[in-house]
Protein backbone atom coordinates (compact mmCIF):
# COMPACT_ATOMS: atom_id res chain seq x y z
CA UNK A 1 0.00 0.00 0.00
CA UNK A 2 1.03 3.96 -0.82
CA UNK A 3 -0.13 7.36 -0.22
CA UNK A 4 -1.91 9.33 -2.50
CA UNK A 5 -4.07 11.96 -3.14
CA UNK A 6 -7.36 11.32 -4.24
CA UNK A 7 -10.03 13.39 -5.09
CA UNK A 8 -14.03 12.62 -5.15
CA UNK A 9 -16.56 14.19 -6.65
CA UNK A 10 -19.95 13.48 -4.53
CA UNK A 11 -23.58 12.97 -5.94
CA UNK A 12 -24.22 17.33 -6.04
CA UNK A 13 -20.88 17.67 -8.09
CA UNK A 14 -19.11 19.39 -5.28
CA UNK A 15 -15.69 17.74 -5.14
CA UNK A 16 -12.95 16.86 -2.07
CA UNK A 17 -9.45 16.01 -1.88
CA UNK A 18 -7.85 13.96 0.88
CA UNK A 19 -4.45 11.76 1.27
CA UNK A 20 -5.97 8.01 1.04
CA UNK A 21 -4.17 4.28 0.86
CA UNK A 22 -3.62 3.02 -2.60
CA UNK A 23 -2.41 -0.23 -3.40
CA UNK A 24 -0.99 -1.17 -6.83
CA UNK A 25 -4.02 -2.80 -8.57
CA UNK A 26 -5.64 0.52 -7.80
CA UNK A 27 -3.15 2.32 -10.63
CA UNK A 28 -4.09 2.75 -14.26
CA UNK A 29 -2.64 0.64 -16.42
CA UNK A 30 1.08 1.84 -18.52
CA UNK A 31 4.06 0.13 -19.62
CA UNK A 32 6.46 1.39 -16.09
CA UNK A 33 6.01 1.38 -12.32
CA UNK A 34 7.85 4.68 -11.15
CA UNK A 35 8.39 5.40 -7.39
CA UNK A 36 7.53 8.76 -7.57
CA UNK A 37 10.03 11.25 -5.59
CA UNK A 38 8.98 14.70 -6.27
CA UNK A 39 5.89 16.68 -7.72
CA UNK A 40 5.08 19.92 -8.09
CA UNK A 41 1.81 22.72 -8.08
CA UNK A 42 0.72 24.43 -11.35
CA UNK A 43 -2.41 26.08 -12.06
CA UNK A 44 -3.69 22.92 -14.02
CA UNK A 45 -3.27 21.28 -10.80
CA UNK A 46 -5.53 23.81 -8.55
CA UNK A 47 -8.21 23.07 -11.23
CA UNK A 48 -7.74 19.04 -10.77
CA UNK A 49 -7.70 19.08 -7.20
CA UNK A 50 -10.89 21.34 -6.22
CA UNK A 51 -13.12 21.88 -8.98
CA UNK A 52 -11.81 20.12 -11.83
CA UNK A 53 -12.18 22.96 -14.45
CA UNK A 54 -13.42 20.64 -17.47
CA UNK A 55 -10.29 18.71 -17.06
CA UNK A 56 -11.04 15.65 -15.03
CA UNK A 57 -13.73 13.39 -16.55
CA UNK A 58 -13.55 10.66 -14.25
CA UNK A 59 -13.45 10.18 -10.38
CA UNK A 60 -11.78 9.03 -7.93
CA UNK A 61 -9.13 10.75 -9.54
CA UNK A 62 -5.10 11.62 -8.57
CA UNK A 63 -4.12 14.94 -9.70
CA UNK A 64 -0.39 15.90 -10.27
CA UNK A 65 0.58 16.78 -13.88
CA UNK A 66 4.19 16.54 -13.35
CA UNK A 67 6.56 14.06 -11.30
CA UNK A 68 10.15 12.83 -11.07
CA UNK A 69 11.47 9.51 -9.08
CA UNK A 70 12.76 5.81 -9.85
CA UNK A 71 11.48 2.98 -12.10
CA UNK A 72 10.13 0.70 -9.85
CA UNK A 73 9.41 -1.98 -12.96
CA UNK A 74 9.11 -2.10 -16.78
CA UNK A 75 7.38 -3.76 -18.97
CA UNK A 76 9.57 -1.15 -22.05
CA UNK A 77 13.51 -1.85 -22.83
CA UNK A 78 13.68 1.31 -22.71
CA UNK A 79 13.87 1.83 -18.91
CA UNK A 80 14.96 -0.73 -16.24
CA UNK A 81 14.68 -0.42 -12.44
CA UNK A 82 16.54 1.93 -10.66
CA UNK A 83 16.48 4.41 -13.66
CA UNK A 84 15.70 8.14 -12.32
CA UNK A 85 12.69 9.66 -14.83
CA UNK A 86 10.91 12.79 -15.32
CA UNK A 87 7.13 12.89 -16.72
CA UNK A 88 5.48 16.10 -17.72
CA UNK A 89 2.35 16.95 -19.83
CA UNK A 90 0.65 14.18 -21.93
CA UNK A 91 -2.29 14.96 -19.93
CA UNK A 92 -1.54 13.11 -17.06
CA UNK A 93 -2.80 14.34 -13.69
CA UNK A 94 -6.16 15.54 -16.29
CA UNK A 95 -7.05 12.42 -18.18
CA UNK A 96 -4.40 10.26 -16.36
CA UNK A 97 -4.24 9.60 -12.47
CA UNK A 98 -0.58 11.31 -12.08
CA UNK A 99 2.32 12.46 -9.52
CA UNK A 100 0.32 13.26 -6.11
CA UNK A 101 1.06 9.47 -5.09
CA UNK A 102 3.50 7.39 -4.22
CA UNK A 103 3.86 5.36 -7.45
CA UNK A 104 2.54 5.99 -10.63
CA UNK A 105 1.99 3.37 -13.87
CA UNK A 106 2.46 5.90 -17.09
CA UNK A 107 3.54 4.49 -20.56
CA UNK A 108 7.16 4.99 -21.24
CA UNK A 109 6.47 7.15 -24.40
CA UNK A 110 5.58 9.70 -21.37
CA UNK A 111 8.88 9.30 -19.48
CA UNK A 112 11.91 11.16 -19.85
CA UNK A 113 15.37 10.44 -18.95
CA UNK A 114 16.30 12.50 -16.13
CA UNK A 115 19.49 14.72 -17.38
CA UNK A 116 23.06 14.15 -15.69
CA UNK A 117 23.32 17.41 -13.51
CA UNK A 118 19.84 17.44 -12.33
CA UNK A 119 18.32 15.28 -9.33
CA UNK A 120 14.94 14.42 -9.23
CA UNK A 121 14.35 17.21 -6.33
CA UNK A 122 16.18 19.70 -8.95
CA UNK A 123 13.63 18.38 -11.92
CA UNK A 124 10.68 18.64 -9.69
CA UNK A 125 11.74 22.31 -8.34
CA UNK A 126 12.23 23.22 -12.75
CA UNK A 127 8.79 20.96 -13.56
CA UNK A 128 6.13 21.67 -15.45
CA UNK A 129 6.15 25.36 -15.34
CA UNK A 130 10.15 25.58 -16.06
CA UNK A 131 10.18 22.82 -19.07
CA UNK A 132 7.54 25.13 -20.52
CA UNK A 133 9.56 28.33 -19.67
CA UNK A 134 12.88 26.49 -21.42
CA UNK A 135 10.82 25.75 -24.24
CA UNK A 136 9.96 29.67 -24.53
CA UNK A 137 13.18 30.54 -24.40
CA UNK A 138 14.35 28.61 -26.86
CA UNK A 139 11.60 29.41 -29.24
CA UNK A 140 12.69 33.32 -28.78
CA UNK A 141 16.44 32.03 -29.82
CA UNK A 142 15.44 29.80 -32.67
CA UNK A 143 13.56 32.82 -33.97
CA UNK A 144 16.56 35.18 -33.18
CA UNK A 145 16.32 37.75 -29.70
CA UNK A 146 16.36 41.49 -30.21
CA UNK A 147 18.99 43.90 -28.46
CA UNK A 148 16.52 45.12 -26.20
CA UNK A 149 15.60 43.61 -22.61
CA UNK A 150 13.50 40.63 -23.01
CA UNK A 151 10.03 41.17 -21.03
CA UNK A 152 9.01 38.55 -18.68
CA UNK A 153 5.38 38.84 -17.88
CA UNK A 154 3.51 36.71 -14.57
CA UNK A 155 7.33 36.98 -13.66
CA UNK A 156 7.06 35.18 -9.97
CA UNK A 157 5.13 32.62 -11.18
CA UNK A 158 6.42 29.36 -12.08
CA UNK A 159 7.25 29.75 -15.83
CA UNK A 160 7.89 33.47 -15.28
CA UNK A 161 10.32 32.81 -12.27
CA UNK A 162 12.29 30.22 -14.41
CA UNK A 163 12.37 32.32 -17.16
CA UNK A 164 14.02 34.84 -15.63
CA UNK A 165 16.86 33.06 -14.32
CA UNK A 166 17.69 31.13 -17.31
CA UNK A 167 17.20 34.71 -19.37
CA UNK A 168 19.48 36.21 -17.36
CA UNK A 169 21.89 33.71 -17.05
CA UNK A 170 22.38 33.69 -20.82
CA UNK A 171 23.24 37.40 -20.38
CA UNK A 172 20.21 39.03 -21.57
CA UNK A 173 18.95 42.36 -19.87
CA UNK A 174 15.44 41.00 -18.19
CA UNK A 175 12.45 43.18 -17.59
CA UNK A 176 9.76 41.43 -15.05
CA UNK A 177 6.32 42.13 -14.84
CA UNK A 178 4.79 41.75 -12.08
CA UNK A 179 1.03 42.93 -9.88
CA UNK A 180 2.90 42.44 -6.44
CA UNK A 181 5.18 44.99 -5.59
CA UNK A 182 6.50 42.94 -2.80
CA UNK A 183 8.11 40.54 -5.30
CA UNK A 184 10.79 43.47 -6.98
CA UNK A 185 13.73 41.66 -4.43
CA UNK A 186 12.95 37.99 -6.00
CA UNK A 187 12.46 39.27 -8.89
CA UNK A 188 16.14 40.98 -9.02
CA UNK A 189 17.83 38.03 -6.73
CA UNK A 190 16.89 36.06 -10.38
CA UNK A 191 18.68 38.44 -12.52
CA UNK A 192 15.98 40.95 -13.49
CA UNK A 193 17.43 44.34 -14.49
CA UNK A 194 13.99 45.96 -14.64
CA UNK A 195 10.64 45.67 -12.82
CA UNK A 196 7.29 46.79 -14.80
CA UNK A 197 4.39 47.10 -12.60
CA UNK A 198 1.23 45.32 -14.17
CA UNK A 199 -0.64 48.08 -14.26
CA UNK A 200 1.49 50.03 -16.68
CA UNK A 201 0.89 47.35 -19.38
CA UNK A 202 -2.10 45.70 -18.59
CA UNK A 203 -4.46 47.39 -20.67
CA UNK A 204 -4.76 48.24 -24.50
CA UNK A 205 -4.16 51.40 -25.87
CA UNK A 206 -5.91 52.71 -29.16
CA UNK A 207 -2.59 52.99 -30.81
CA UNK A 208 -1.47 49.70 -32.53
CA UNK A 209 2.17 50.45 -32.39
CA UNK A 210 4.09 52.15 -29.64
CA UNK A 211 7.46 52.17 -29.27
CA UNK A 212 9.88 49.42 -30.14
CA UNK A 213 11.19 48.42 -26.33
CA UNK A 214 11.27 44.91 -25.93
CA UNK A 215 13.83 42.36 -27.87
CA UNK A 216 11.81 39.46 -27.01
CA UNK A 217 9.23 38.30 -24.57
CA UNK A 218 7.61 35.33 -22.54
CA UNK A 219 4.60 35.72 -22.00
CA UNK A 220 2.40 33.93 -19.50
CA UNK A 221 -0.59 36.51 -18.98
CA UNK A 222 -2.54 36.57 -22.34
CA UNK A 223 -5.36 38.89 -23.09
CA UNK A 224 -5.05 42.60 -23.32
CA UNK A 225 -1.27 42.52 -21.76
CA UNK A 226 -0.32 40.33 -25.28
CA UNK A 227 -1.88 43.02 -27.04
CA UNK A 228 0.02 45.87 -25.50
CA UNK A 229 2.68 44.28 -25.58
CA UNK A 230 2.77 43.07 -29.29
CA UNK A 231 2.94 47.00 -30.19
CA UNK A 232 5.82 47.30 -28.23
CA UNK A 233 8.77 44.81 -29.89
CA UNK A 234 11.18 45.67 -31.49
CA UNK A 235 11.14 44.93 -35.28
CA UNK A 236 11.42 41.11 -35.73
CA UNK A 237 10.80 40.23 -32.25
CA UNK A 238 8.96 37.67 -31.01
CA UNK A 239 6.89 37.23 -28.05
CA UNK A 240 6.60 33.34 -26.72
CA UNK A 241 2.38 32.74 -25.82
CA UNK A 242 2.73 30.14 -22.49
CA UNK A 243 -0.67 30.92 -20.65
CA UNK A 244 -3.82 32.88 -20.12
CA UNK A 245 -3.93 34.34 -16.58
CA UNK A 246 -5.19 37.38 -18.03
CA UNK A 247 -7.53 35.74 -20.45
CA UNK A 248 -8.05 33.69 -23.76
CA UNK A 249 -9.27 36.66 -25.10
CA UNK A 250 -6.76 38.45 -27.57
CA UNK A 251 -7.61 42.21 -28.48
CA UNK A 252 -5.10 42.80 -31.03
CA UNK A 253 -4.93 44.02 -34.30
CA UNK A 254 -2.43 42.64 -37.19
CA UNK A 255 -0.34 45.83 -37.45
CA UNK A 256 2.53 44.50 -35.06
CA UNK A 257 2.77 41.22 -37.40
CA UNK A 258 2.67 43.76 -41.04
CA UNK A 259 4.61 46.26 -40.00
CA UNK A 260 7.17 45.27 -37.91
CA UNK A 261 7.56 41.42 -38.82
CA UNK A 262 6.97 40.71 -35.27
CA UNK A 263 6.31 36.73 -34.16
CA UNK A 264 3.82 35.03 -32.01
CA UNK A 265 5.14 32.08 -31.22
CA UNK A 266 2.65 29.28 -28.99
CA UNK A 267 4.45 27.25 -26.79
CA UNK A 268 2.73 23.78 -25.88
CA UNK A 269 4.15 21.78 -23.22
CA UNK A 270 1.52 19.06 -23.03
CA UNK A 271 2.48 17.19 -26.60
CA UNK A 272 6.20 18.09 -27.30
CA UNK A 273 7.61 15.72 -29.33
CA UNK A 274 10.13 13.30 -27.22
CA UNK A 275 13.53 14.53 -29.06
CA UNK A 276 12.57 18.18 -28.37
CA UNK A 277 11.52 17.02 -24.23
CA UNK A 278 15.38 15.79 -24.36
CA UNK A 279 16.55 18.69 -25.84
CA UNK A 280 14.59 21.19 -23.24
CA UNK A 281 16.14 19.44 -20.15
CA UNK A 282 19.14 18.98 -21.32
CA UNK A 283 19.08 23.07 -21.75
CA UNK A 284 18.05 23.27 -18.14
CA UNK A 285 20.36 21.29 -16.51
CA UNK A 286 23.33 23.33 -17.98
CA UNK A 287 21.47 26.98 -18.37
CA UNK A 288 19.22 26.42 -15.15
CA UNK A 289 21.64 27.89 -12.39
CA UNK A 290 20.74 25.37 -9.49
CA UNK A 291 21.15 28.19 -6.82
CA UNK A 292 18.70 30.59 -8.30
CA UNK A 293 16.43 27.38 -8.50
CA UNK A 294 16.73 26.82 -4.85
CA UNK A 295 15.34 30.25 -4.25
CA UNK A 296 12.28 29.73 -5.99
CA UNK A 297 11.36 26.63 -3.85
CA UNK A 298 8.69 26.01 -1.20
CA UNK A 299 8.88 22.76 -0.05
CA UNK A 300 5.20 20.89 0.19
CA UNK A 301 4.25 17.42 1.63
CA UNK A 302 0.88 15.94 0.22
CA UNK A 303 -1.40 16.80 2.85
CA UNK A 304 -0.57 20.33 1.94
CA UNK A 305 -1.49 19.89 -1.40
CA UNK A 306 -5.94 21.09 -0.90
CA UNK A 307 -4.67 24.82 -0.02
CA UNK A 308 -1.99 24.82 -2.51
CA UNK A 309 -4.30 24.20 -4.84
CA UNK A 310 -6.38 26.87 -3.78
CA UNK A 311 -4.07 29.19 -3.70
CA UNK A 312 -2.42 29.03 -7.10
CA UNK A 313 -5.72 29.55 -8.40
CA UNK A 314 -6.10 32.87 -6.05
CA UNK A 315 -2.38 33.82 -7.70
CA UNK A 316 -0.92 33.38 -4.25
CA UNK A 317 2.03 30.84 -4.93
CA UNK A 318 5.58 32.72 -5.66
CA UNK A 319 8.31 30.60 -7.64
CA UNK A 320 7.80 27.24 -7.66
CA UNK A 321 6.15 24.60 -4.58
CA UNK A 322 8.32 20.88 -4.22
CA UNK A 323 6.25 17.68 -3.38
CA UNK A 324 7.62 15.45 -1.36
CA UNK A 325 5.21 12.72 -2.02
CA UNK A 326 7.40 10.33 1.07
CA UNK A 327 7.12 12.93 3.54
Amino acid sequence: MFDALVVNKDEDGKTSAAVTQLGLDDLPQGDVVVKVEYSTVNYKDGLCIGPGGGLVRNYPHVPGIDFAGTVESSDDDRYKAGDKVVLTGWRVGEAHWGGYAQKARVKADWLVPLPEGLDTRQAMAVGTAGFTAMLAVMALEDHGIKKGPVLVTGAAGGVGSVATAILANLGHQVAGVTGRPETADYLKSLGATQIVAREEINETVKRPLEGETWGGCVDAVGGAMLARVLGQMEYGASVAAVGLAGGAGLPATVIPFLLRGVNLLGIDSVMQPYDNRVRAWNRIASDLPMDKLEAMVQPATLSDLPKLGADILNGQVKGRVVVDVNA
